[in-house]
């Protein structure tokens, strides 16, 4: 038995050893996702885990919280790739390079000019500091911007009462290389969503918006 519990000591130290190793794996990783030394540290740690694990249970009958299963990790290289450079465990090229560009249009009706700029005026109150002048908000494109700056791009910062939507589209694209902001002035609103030669439409999803009214005729008709 004193066999077996030097056995599970060193298996217990290789979870450690292997804790360690993963998290030096993420600091030096600095955020960057996918990154392969933080993989390769993941995988040893899980399988640590795992083995240390069953050999608890067959030497006491016990088991740990961790809910593990063994990961074999030549197959999961082949299965996922490796590393942020795009290789797999062969060292080949990834062989599908193209970038994919994603692009968003919808549109809004404007039921009251003056509602719209009194709560675009509010959100750009609550962005300034108290003792700075915040300005007025001057025209609808103006108040649409600053909501949207209010919420940091998303357009379901444009989900108030204020803006009733209309159709919109997205569209899928394979394109040949990624988009270079400074390729195009700042006014420049059409060049940037207008395709390139060699881009492919991989498909196009078309948004039409239920409003209140049309929610209470559908409930009616049930």
């Amino acid at each position: 038995m004193s066999d077996q519990y030097a056995e599970l000591d060193k298996a217990l130290e290789r979870v450690f050893d292997a804790a360690r190793a993963h998290l030096a794996a993420v600091k030096a990783a600095e955020g960057r996702v996918d990154d392969d030394e933080v993989w390769q540290a993941y995988v040893t740690l899980n399988n640590t885990s795992y083995a240390y694990d069953e050999q608890l249970l067959d030497t006491f009958g016990e088991v740990t919280p961790w809910d593990v299963e063994s990961i074999d990790p030549d197959e999961a290289d082949r299965r996922f790739g490796l590393g942020m450079d795009g290789l797999g465990g062969n060292g080949a090229a990834d062989p599908y390079p193209q970038v994919i560009s994603v692009r968003q249009r919808r549109d809004y009706r404007v039921p009251s000019v003056a509602a719209l700029l009194r709560i675009a005026e509010v959100a750009r109150r609550e962005a300034v500091p108290a003792d700075e002048d915040a300005g007025s908000v001057e025209s609808v494109g103006e108040a649409v911007l600053e909501l949207l700056q209010a919420g940091d791009g998303s357009l379901a910062s444009l989900d108030v009462p204020e803006l009733e939507p209309l159709d919109g589209l997205l569209t899928v694209s394979e394109v040949a290389q990624p988009l270079d902001l400074e390729a195009y002035d700042d006014a420049d609103g059409t060049g940037p969503f207008t395709p390139e030669a060699g881009d492919l439409l991989v498909g196009r999803l078309d948004e039409h918006p239920f409003l209140p009214d049309e929610d209470e005729e559908h409930d009616h008709q049930h």
